[in-house]
């Protein structure tokens, strides 16, 4: 090989270390990875930094625009509850939730939509007492199949498009992809429906584990100083006969009593211990002379407007990797953090010392506006709201409805493209006042774009160095005694693994280049074998931190990681078998 092709590959070879590791940003990961291949010029500035003058990084943005409109509005809000129903047959319910979620992922960017419907899926489970786990993880796996549905599913799709563009030739229409997305969604559903959703257990959340199971939620209060009941008894306090809320100590000068007698009189300074329900806790910081703990006392709101939230830390989340104490969590958020909920367990352990994992669920304490501050920054993939749903612009719903039909239609016909669409339908937005300026571009993920435009960057590498001609010769000499059938499974098969390990958008920029060099030595349509990588680099199902949408619904749903790899091998391999097959029968 040449000097070029061992740089490139020891580079790759690095950079998918670094993502496998997850201990520092993919988006830094392969920026340094694209830089790295400039500094050793193997690519120069043009070919580095391309990327990010593709439409693909531009369009992605403008996309979350458009879902930061949709989830102000509260535009899906009153769809969930008319699919899902009353409570009555499991695989009726799921199928009427499945299936509009996988046409909604067509057409709306996968990850937001998820984002949204969770929070609704969570209330409905809560109000008929059926079991959250049952319909989270089919909701995430739902909109994956869809985003393959259409180039504006997910972003792999326009990255997938972009390398089809650096390598010289058209991107993706819009429909383009559906003749090979299509049939995998169809066949991915009937094996969700019938197969997959029998493996899920029933789990408890971690809202319904904090709020249901009483003992494992603890809550101080203090008694003020001189306040209504500095002096007075526990029984004449009020603090006695409790709904669903108990007082079982009272921390004083450095001792504690308890269990608390009846007559036990309350001193100024008192701390007092309760164990109960998160929603009846809020009638407790209504109470005259009783104040939130320290804890809450720094948050900048006053008692009567904290709120319960729970909220999932994302990969890229500052505080993943840290304790509550390094990351300084109440003064970077203003929220206090009351329990931690891991792979389907509380974690039972001083809360401060605790070291964050991506894919934890915080439930937390803090003022009434957190979700509208934190729910579009990437410190956290979901921020709902535990004790009373967020009020929404619904009036304004129609006007992002239109936007989105009007942005889908335009571009289908060629009236305009993609990226112009994307961007008219995202001014429009601003324009009408669904969103400010300053709204429109918290939505954006900076970290999705960079990712995406760096990625672009690392695609042309492999492919100007020669290692995409290297690999492809040696990998079609191994798959062609098997066919095409063979070439095009063993790709799919790859670039499946891969993104279970990395995130999909990288997963699909290192092997789309190689991808391109096999289907010209095995004699394969490089569009086809373009449409196979979009698909199949979509398709994480064996683990919770392949795919944003299954780390989404990873604490709420409760689940263990044992869970996503026993309903998502069948699914698995019922998606790759049909992609490679589908792709060898139109080829």
């Amino acid at each position: 090989m040449s000097g070029d092709e061992w740089i490139t590959l020891f580079v790759l070879i690095g950079t998918l270390m670094g993502l496998a590791v997850g201990r520092f940003p993919p988006s830094g990961v392969v920026l340094a990875a694209t830089i790295t291949l400039l500094l050793a010029d193997v690519l120069d500035a043009g070919e580095a930094f391309s990327g990010f003058s593709n439409p693909a990084p531009l369009t992605v943005a403008a996309l979350y625009v458009l879902a930061a409109g949709a989830r102000r509005t509260g535009m899906l809000s009153p769809v969930v509850s008319r699919v899902l129903g009353r409570p009555g047959r499991d695989r009726a319910r799921l199928a009427r939730l499945a299936a509009p979620t996988a046409l909604a992922s067509g057409v709306f960017n996968n990850t937001p939509l998820v984002a949204m419907m969770i929070p609704d899926v969570v209330a409905w489970s809560r109000r008929h007492g059926e079991a959250v786990s049952r319909l989270l993880l089919p909701l995430s796996y739902a909109a994956i199949l869809g985003g393959t549905l259409t180039l504006l599913g997910t972003s792999t799709n326009l990255v997938v498009s972009g390398l089809l563009e650096e390598s010289g030739r058209d991107g993706f229409t819009m429909f383009e992809i559906t003749k090979v997305g299509g049939p995998v969604a169809l066949v991915g559903l009937a094996v969700l429906l019938t197969v997959s959703a029998r493996l899920i257990p029933d789990r408890t959340g971690a809202a319904n584990d904090v709020a249901a199971t009483m003992r494992e939620f603890t809550f101080e209060m203090e008694v003020v100083p001189g306040g209504a009941v500095d002096g007075t008894s526990v029984t004449a306090a009020g603090l006695r006969h409790l709904s669903g809320v108990y007082l079982v100590e009272i921390h004083r000068d450095g001792g504690v009593l308890g269990p608390v007698d009846p007559d036990e009189i309350l001193v100024g300074g008192d701390r007092l211990g309760f164990v109960g329900r998160i929603d009846q806790v809020v009638d407790l910081q209504q109470m005259a002379g009783l104040r939130p703990p320290a804890t809450a006392r720094s948050i900048s709101a006053p008692a009567g407007e904290l709120a319960f939230f729970e909220a999932v830390v994302g990969r890229e989340s500052p505080v993943a990797g840290a304790t509550l104490r390094e990351a300084r969590f109440r003064g970077r958020y203003d929220a206090a953090v009351i329990a931690i909920h891991r792979a389907g367990h509380r974690v039972e352990a001083k809360l401060g010392d605790v070291r964050l994992r991506h894919g934890d669920t915080l439930v937390l304490m803090a003022g009434a506006g957190f979700r509208e501050r934190w729910r579009e920054g990437r410190d956290f993939l979901l921020v709902a709201r535990l004790d009373g749903a967020d009020p929404v612009v619904t009036a304004q719903a129609p006007i992002v409805a239109a936007a989105l039909a009007g942005f889908v239609a335009l571009a289908a016909a060629g009236v305009v493209t993609v990226l112009e669409g994307a961007l008219l339908a995202a001014a429009a937005l601003v324009a009408t006042r669904v969103l400010t300026f300053a709204e429109a571009k918290k939505a954006v993920d900076l970290d999705v774009v960079v990712l995406i435009g760096a990625a672009l960057g690392l695609g042309r590498a492999v492919g100007v160095s020669g290692l995409a001609e290297r690999i492809a010769e040696g990998f079609v000499d191994t798959f062609d005694s098997m066919g095409d059938f063979g070439v095009v499974l063993g790709v799919v098969v790859a670039t499946t693994l891969l993104t279970e390990v990395v995130t999909n958008n990288a997963a699909a920029a290192v092997l789309m280049p190689i991808a391109l060099a096999i289907s010209t030595t095995a004699g394969i349509d490089p569009r086809l074998m373009a449409s196979a990588v979009a698909v199949a680099a979509s398709m994480s199902f064996l683990t919770p931190i392949g795919y944003q949408t299954n780390t989404m619904v990873y604490g709420p749903g409760g689940y263990r990681f044992s869970d996503y790899l026993r309903a998502g091998s069948p699914l698995t391999v019922a998606v790759v078998v049909t992609n490679a097959a589908v792709v060898t029968l139109l080829n």
